[in-house]
């Protein structure tokens, strides 16, 4: 590899993982100090009667779970202005309806009473600290950003590699290369193996 075409996929690699690092460099760090960081708890709870006509016409009473029909989706879209996901699952408890709504930063769920077409949705979220907490973990975020972590893990490896043969090709003219190297090998090995249980 040409050493001008090497320095090109690193800037290139390091302008794709430039904003990926500093969002999980800074959730590195709320992670680490959880414990210390209040949460934002906030609380928003809906109530709705849905069509009893449509819940009979739909017949939900033999099903134990899946995704919810479309015309229930659209019900509950209407009458609570929550939309649900067609790739959600449901649980069927005899005459009621359970919908577990995970979030990142939160939770929601939504209860339907089949029989009286009594719906209760309740959403809590805790900030965004935790918001951005679960998008480093990749928690509840879907597949689009599970996607996006792979790309941008695979940007970290060009970065790192084409960093670490830019170290090797001008290790003459640094000569402080590789005592860092070292350090950034045995320092994390030293706390690991003295002060990790």
């Amino acid at each position: 590899m040409r050493f001008g075409s090497l320095r090109q996929w690193h800037w290139v690699s390091s302008a794709i993982c430039l904003i990926g690092l500093l969002l999980f460099a800074i959730t590195g760090i709320t992670l680490n100090h959880a414990h210390q960081i209040p949460a934002q708890k906030s609380t928003l709870s809906l109530e709705a009667r849905l069509d009893p006509q449509l819940l009979t016409r739909l017949e939900l009473e033999n099903i134990d779970s899946g995704p919810l029909p479309k015309p229930l989706r659209l019900e509950i879209r209407r009458a609570l202005g929550v939309y649900i996901n067609s790739a959600i699952d449901a649980e069927w408890y005899g005459d009621e309806i359970y919908v577990p709504l995970p979030r990142p930063g939160g939770d929601a769920w939504m209860s339907i009473d089949i029989n009286s077409g009594e719906a209760i949705y309740e959403k809590t979220t805790r900030g965004v600290v935790a918001y951005l907490n679960d998008l480093h973990k990749g928690r509840n975020t879907g597949v689009a950003w599970s996607w996006f972590i792979d790309v941008f893990a695979i940007a970290c490896l060009v970065f790192s590699l084409t960093g670490l043969w830019l170290l090797i090709r001008l290790q003459k003219s640094r000569p402080g290369t590789w005592p860092m190297v070292a350090f950034g090998l045995v320092a994390p090995l030293i706390i690991i193996i003295l002060f990790v249980h």
